[in-house]
């Protein structure tokens, strides 16, 4: 049998996954990292939300948090449809809601440019984010730093997760039609 690379210089233990019917496949170690995927998924969204609570807005959801963030960078409004490609997602309607959601808080103002609505962060909102980058340097940037962790491995994996990203997005194309 030939070992892959990584398979070669680790010592064989069973892959941590949630269903082992797919990982008996020919890589059990993409259903590994699509359950650590997962339940890092979970764990970013109770962070940023927790996270954003702290800074002052206990009523955010995780899609809530993330347009804000989106608004906010670089400080330019930005149409529904640049939000969901930014964010990839194809429900408009729950980006729509979340926009309503913001702009009733305070957090985020709604203009019109010929048929177009743009959205943009209120200057509260910005301060909001502001905010944020403490609480997220205070409670999480320290505890990385504790680990060591290396800044171009997070930036290699964070290239890796969006390659990633277009293989499942590719994957969905192909799986709808067949």
């Amino acid at each position: 049998m030939i070992q892959s690379e990584s398979q070669a210089e680790t010592p064989h233990r069973e892959p941590i996954v949630s269903s082992s019917h797919l990982a008996n496949s020919g890589m059990p170690e993409l259903s590994e990292m699509e359950f650590a995927l997962s339940i890092s998924t979970h764990a970013f969204h109770r962070w940023i939300v927790r996270g954003m609570a702290a800074a002052g807005a206990e009523d955010l959801g995780a899609l809530d948090v993330l347009i804000l963030h989106v608004l906010n960078h670089r400080g330019r409004p930005k149409r529904l449809a640049d939000i969901c490609l930014m964010v990839n997602l194809e429900d408009t309607h729950t980006v729509a809601y979340a926009l309503k959601k913001l702009e009733k808080a305070g957090y985020v103002a709604g203009t019109k440019r010929g048929k177009e609505k743009f959205a943009e962060a209120t200057e509260e909102g910005r301060a909001l984010c502001e905010r944020y980058r403490e609480i997220r340097e205070q409670c999480l940037l320290s505890s990385i730093e504790m680990l060591n962790v290396d800044a171009k491995d997070v930036a290699r994996l964070a290239g890796l997760l969006r390659a990633l990203s277009g293989l499942y997005d590719q994957a969905s194309r192909a799986a709808t039609s067949l």
